[in-house]
């Protein structure tokens, strides 16, 4: 997480080069910029990511296997819904397959 943080203080910076900005908070800032927090870039871009695995978009030998599909008929909800993976070490939580399926 460290690097997400090195990255944001990065933008942070550069925001602040606007004159007119100056004075403003990081977040009235982004807004005046029209930018997206990169917190919610990522988030967007991980969901990007699963709509095509999910849709078949990306070749199957490539996409078999990061997310897992729900195989329990008895499971209210939709033909996509996935399965949380576990993962007992910390550096894990923060692979893709883990991250998006928030258990």
């Amino acid at each position: 997480m460290k690097e997400i943080q090195v990255v944001e203080t990065v933008q942070k910076r550069a925001t602040k080069q606007v004159k007119s900005l100056c004075g403003l908070p990081y977040e009235q800032q982004l807004r005046k910029l029209n930018l997206p927090t990169l917190r919610y870039r990522r988030h967007r871009g991980d969901m990007i990511e699963v709509y095509k695995i999910l849709h078949r978009i990306y070749d199957k030998d490539i996409s078999d296997g990061i997310i897992h599909k729900a195989k329990d008929s008895r499971t209210r909800g939709h033909s996509l819904k996935q399965v949380a993976q576990h993962s007992k070490m910390e550096i894990r939580r923060n692979c893709f397959a883990v991250r998006v399926v928030a258990p």
